[in-house]
């Protein structure tokens, strides 16, 4: 999806550190451009947690080592460095730490780790000035994005390289893109700034430390990638019912008794989906007394299967949320009002393992797991629908002169690859892990990889769905005239304004891309949603 103008723009800006970051604010402050400004609360922490490092900058070389401002890093962090060479420390860190390497990540994404960047400076525990919060806000606000190299994160300590490449770009360094997606331009982050009229922030101590070290990448890439799965479960629910019409199934499987009696919250509002999809179908009354009693797994335990998927996801989406809201970098500093005097603060620096991704991880493979699901079940529908053993009367492969033509016989071998490939990505990240650092990061949760095997699942899944969804409207058209419900022949027409019916054998590979578009940019959803109250 690209960040195009939109009301989004013209909302009220997003503020960061007061209102609560969800999954519909994060959408629309990634892909479709509005604003973010700090609150006045979150300028306070960060002042505050700032005059802890001023405040221990004073005593120069006298002052105790302290992880982060005056030593080395990872298993060089027993070295102490001198207060002439601070400044320089910082530079070298981020320098050295942009090492990534392969494609670069999507603008909505990076857009995502600016953002989550802000949101973890904003609770005022990693002792940066306000300038650096309020530049990433900035970058954000002017679309300028920092090239980030999609490969070389471990997931601890954080997501260094990936980070530091961010935090070139707000530097001055590195390269750029500067616009929207499809008209953006790279360059040089020195000429974005100047031609911005920005001014390059000159690190100060900690600064550098506290921009690479944490969870940002993982967690744009996966709150991402999970608010368009949720969306899929829904989807999967409108898509299944249109196969269910068009095979001659029964909704009788969705009967709100049933799925009291096991109460699964996923799987009740699946069942509610399909009641409501399916309410009043002509295609339905039409053989409600043909004496068929059960549908196969595919078609009568959606609710089920994609109840489950719903609730998987559900507890990936509330790691994430609270991943958003998490100081994850390293070390973290304390501050409260000293109780006596009410004026001087008193302070803790604690270094610890926020850093460490292992929670996201572990919530993003299993997304992956319950996304592929969705796909899973989808391909065996598109069974259901090109195999004349199973069809209920449908011609071979969807189309009427079969054997001259080949119909949707190879979009179901496609479907079946995806699938396929799916049972492999989804095999989990979280239980690897590689030792770094000499030693030191001996454990590490490979988040970015759960993260980006889970949005290619994503991607996967809705291609699948797609297919079932031109499988289907195929089906239905077979069934005229009779129509399917007042939800699914709003849908039926939308793709039959996009997609002809299959008369004789044509490219295949077209129609699935924009039955895919339509799933992807929400019209389906918004066809159905015209006649159901979908959950």
């Amino acid at each position: 999806m690209s960040i195009s103008k939109s009301r989004s723009e013209q909302a009220e800006p997003f503020r960061i550190g007061l209102d609560v970051l969800d999954f519909q604010s994060m959408r629309e402050i990634c892909r479709e451009g509005r604003r973010v400004v700090l609150a006045d609360a979150a300028k306070q922490r960060i002042e505050n947690s700032r005059s802890v490092v001023d405040q221990m900058l004073k005593g120069g070389d006298s002052a105790p080592s302290t992880y982060g401002i005056n030593t080395g890093f990872g298993f060089l962090a027993d070295v102490r460095i001198s207060a002439q060479q601070i400044v320089e420390l910082q530079y070298n860190l981020v320098r050295s730490h942009a090492a990534g390497v392969g494609p670069l990540l999507p603008i909505a994404v990076v857009r995502g780790m600016l953002l989550l960047r802000a949101c973890t400076l904003s609770l005022g525990h990693s002792g940066v000035r306000l300038f650096v919060a309020e530049r990433l806000c900035e970058l954000l606000n002017r679309r300028i994005h920092p090239c980030v190299p999609s490969r070389g994160s471990v997931g601890a300590s954080g997501d260094l390289a990936p980070l530091a490449h961010l935090t070139l770009g707000v530097i001055g360094e590195g390269e750029v893109q500067v616009g929207l997606p499809g008209c953006e331009r790279t360059q040089t982050s020195a000429q974005a700034h100047d031609e911005a009229g920005l001014e390059p922030i000159v690190l100060a101590a900690k600064e550098g430390l506290a921009l690479i070290n944490g969870t940002q990448c993982m967690t744009a890439i996966g709150a991402l990638a999970v608010a368009d799965a949720l969306d899929l479960c829904t989807l999967a629910d409108v898509v299944g019912a249109m196969s269910l019409e068009a095979l001659l199934g029964t909704p009788r499987a969705f009967d709100a008794r049933i799925h009291a009696a096991r109460p699964q919250p996923g799987q009740a509002v699946s069942a509610m989906n399909l009641r409501t999809l399916l309410s009043g179908s002509p295609i339905v009354d039409s053989h409600r007394n043909c004496g068929k009693v059960q549908d196969p797994y595919s078609l009568r335990c959606m609710p089920q299967v994609h109840g489950a998927s719903r609730d998987g996801l559900g507890y990936a989406k509330q790691v994430l949320l609270h991943e958003t809201q998490s100081a994850t970098d390293n070390p973290l500093i304390f501050v409260e009002p000293d109780d006596k005097s009410g004026d001087e603060l008193r302070y803790d620096i604690v270094s610890g393992g926020n850093f460490h991704g292992q929670p996201v991880a572990l919530a993003l493979d299993f997304a992956g797991i319950a996304t592929a699901e969705l796909a899973n079940i989808s391909e065996r529908r598109i069974e259901q629908l090109v195999n004349p053993h199973l069809s209920s009367g449908l011609p071979a492969f969807l189309i009427r002169n079969s054997g001259l033509n080949s119909g949707y016989m190879i979009a179901q071998v496609t479907a079946a690859a995806l699938v396929s490939e799916n049972k492999i990505l989804a095999h989990p990240a979280s239980v690897d892990s590689i030792p770094s650092s000499a030693g030191r990061e001996d454990h590490v949760s490979m988040g970015v990889h759960a993260a980006d095997k889970l949005q290619r699942i994503v991607d996967n899944v809705r291609t699948v769905l797609a297919i079932e969804l031109c499988c289907a409207t195929q089906g239905i058209s077979l069934r005229a005239p009779l129509m399917p419900a007042a939800a699914l022949s709003a849908v039926h027409r939308l793709v039959r304004s996009r997609v002809p019916e299959l008369i004789q054998d044509r490219p295949l590979y077209l129609e699935i891309e924009a039955v895919r578009t339509l799933c992807e940019n929400g019209s389906v959803l918004a066809a159905a949603k015209q006649h159901a109250a979908l959950l």
